[in-house]
């Protein structure tokens, strides 16, 4: 009988929860336990693990090194603040160099984005590589089964049969996060453009990148971008910010509500390819904004990740409370609503976490590792740099190793 690869969770707010509920569908995995920075929120995580029987023993552990020390976990899901990344492998290092060499780590998995900057990007990953344990950077959408059929359907046939794809764009908006810290500069290292383009800035370049060709035939060579504050330093929607989390003033210690991108590609042929993308959290409507498409000399293709397949309406005469029971970000509970049957596997969560554990399962190394997510963090740093230079920047710019976005922090 097989034995199901053991996951810690490091974190037990939101991404862990969507995390927890995509296991029902993976095989071969159960959770063993949560450290977060407060007891109660692995407590809570840990309780929700048990509840969907995928977690049976699943427990609150009182630290991260705890965690990372006990045999009883195997592989560790790093999903905490982007502010504690570094110390939180400083802590899976410590606790992992006490456990018996014969049940080393199998693998650790982090979050989007790797940190608040290239510099602690690259730090997370020389961490990881001294810890000797395989890595996997978490971007779901790389998973999502609507771009996965779509990228395969349409390289199969448009691009065989009259070349390959030339412009990616990926768009993602909402009407803002979930939680306090990510209104705080300090904390998140910044805003919709590191909470999100990361997202977008990946998975344009997965869509451009042919199958099975390693993520390295793609070249970035130039990355043009905007910021901007659109609605959340007006002071009406400062106000509402400051009412919601007590201690945010957006108007005056804010990063950007508002991100466009556009980024220079080369491939392995000397072409020259585009993505384009953006990202707000200014969008209001039934849910998220989650759009993609990818074009080439004789096809195209078009996702929209808000098309559930599930529609409801209720009149202004149906009332309740507040919430996000039909879709994530949901920001109404009246009028025509998508509703997401089982969003952690329209969103990916279900795939890619199904690739991770079995990776770490079988001892091979993972589609995405540390290393991928920082070369998504230079991109992002190149954008942020060619925002407030307003100039074009390279990626490869050894200054966006120390780059820190608005001197937040």
């Amino acid at each position: 009988m097989n034995v199901p690869l053991r996951i810690g969770f490091v974190g037990g707010g939101f991404i862990t929860r969507f995390h927890i509920q995509s296991l029902v569908e993976v095989r071969g995995v159960e959770v063993a336990g949560v450290a977060s920075l407060t007891r109660a929120s692995a407590e809570a995580a840990a309780a929700l693990a048990r509840e969907l029987e995928v977690g049976p023993k699943a427990r609150a552990y009182d630290s991260v090194e705890e965690l990372a020390a006990d045999p009883a976990v195997d592989a560790i899901w790093v999903c905490a603040r982007n502010d504690t990344r570094v110390s939180t492998m400083r802590s899976i290092a410590t606790g992992a160099a006490k456990r018996p060499p014969s049940s080393p780590l199998r693998g650790i998995c982090i979050e989007k984005p790797l940190a608040r900057t290239l510099g602690e990007a690259m730090e997370v990953a020389d961490l990881a590589k001294e810890i000797g344990a395989p890595t996997g950077y978490l971007e779901d959408m790389l998973w999502a089964p609507a771009l996965v059929r779509g990228k395969e359907v349409l390289w199969r046939r448009g691009a065989a049969s009259s070349g390959r794809p030339y412009l990616a764009r990926a768009a993602e908006e909402h009407a803002g996060p979930h939680s306090k810290w990510f209104w705080q500069p300090e904390i998140a290292g910044g805003g919709a453009l590191l909470d999100m383009m990361c997202h977008s800035i990946e998975a344009a370049r997965w869509l451009l990148t042919e199958p099975g060709a390693p993520r390295a035939s793609l070249t970035p060579l130039e990355v043009s971008a905007t910021v901007a504050n659109l609605k959340w330093t007006q002071p009406k929607y400062a106000a509402d910010l400051a009412q919601r989390f007590p201690g945010v003033d957006w108007a005056k210690h804010h990063t950007e509500d508002f991100a466009r991108a556009t980024v220079v590609w080369r491939d392995e042929t000397g072409r020259t390819l585009l993505t384009e993308t953006s990202s707000s959290w200014c969008y209001v409507g039934a849910g998220l904004r989650h759009n993609f498409a990818l074009l080439g000399p004789e096809y195209s293709l078009d996702v929209d990740m808000a098309d559930t397949g599930v529609r409801v309406f209720f009149s202004r005469n149906v009332t309740g409370a507040a919430g996000e029971d039909l879709v994530e970000k949901q920001n109404a509970e009246q009028g025509l609503m998508p509703i997401s049957p089982n969003e952690p596997a329209h969103y990916g969560y279900s795939g890619e976490n199904r690739h991770f554990t079995r990776a770490f399962a079988r001892g091979e190394t993972p589609e995405l590792t540390a290393h991928d997510g920082v070369e998504v963090m230079r991109i992002l740093m190149a954008a942020y740099k060619s925002a407030a230079e307003h100039r074009s920047v390279d990626p490869a710019d050894p200054a966006l190793e120390s780059y820190r976005p608005g001197s937040s922090f």
